[in-house]
């Protein structure tokens, strides 16, 4: 008589400490701060303070500088698109709906990440590439609703909303970088403006693409 084979059980990995969470969640808070005010080459010990945990919990989180950099990257667009999920589950005015996601986006201060992604991590890494096609589809509908109601300009790409929004609200670093705030969104509203259909001259070139970014 053939006895049954005892199926070895399946260890699952244990769920993080709530506690571990957060500490997690003020690492990348605390570093997208400083990243923004400082640039990406604060001192880590730095962050540790400012989250309020000890330099072990952020390495043991995070075994390098880049792998911080690029959990910060991807909180930033992640946030973007939730931002850009909630404009198009508005059923209003789709303008509008782009105009709110545009002021969002600044205040998510997106621009910090220009001089991140400048540096030496890798921007091929399945995370960022994910959280990178989300954002940029996300947007991509924001703006083809707009388009097809009318009133976004044709000849704009997500690009050009992306080099608009991250010039206008990059703040210099150093400690006087959020001076500059209270014009950020007044000129953005300038921009926006100029987006609306029908369009009151030609641009120059082709509609910008985030690949034309990337290729830049």
């Amino acid at each position: 008589m053939q006895t049954a084979t005892a199926v070895p059980a399946v260890r699952k990995a244990p769920r993080p400490r709530a506690d571990a969470l957060r500490n997690r969640e003020r690492i990348v808070s605390a570093a997208r701060e400083m990243f923004t005010e400082y640039g990406p080459d604060v001192p880590l010990d730095d962050i540790a303070r400012r989250a309020g945990v000890g330099n072990a919990t952020v390495y043991r989180n995070f075994p390098d500088r880049d792998a911080l950099v690029r959990e910060v990257v991807c909180s930033v667009m992640d946030r973007t698109s939730e931002a850009a999920e909630l404009a198009l589950a508005e059923t209003g005015d789709a303008f509008e709906a782009l105009e709110r996601f545009v002021h969002i986006s600044a205040d998510e201060r997106v621009s910090a990440l220009c001089p991140m992604v400048s540096s030496t991590f890798d921007k091929n890494h399945p995370d960022l590439e994910a959280a990178r096609e989300r954002c940029e589809q996300l947007i991509e509908q924001l703006m083809d609703r707009a388009k097809a109601a009318g009133q976004l300009r044709p000849d704009v790409g997500v690009g050009d909303v992306m080099i608009a929004v991250a010039q206008l609200s990059r703040p210099p670093f150093g400690t006087d970088c959020l001076v500059g705030d209270r014009f950020v969104h007044r000129h953005l509203q300038l921009f926006l403006d100029g987006l609306r259909a029908p369009a009151r001259s030609a641009l120059p070139g082709t509609a910008v693409t985030m690949e034309d970014l990337r290729q830049a």
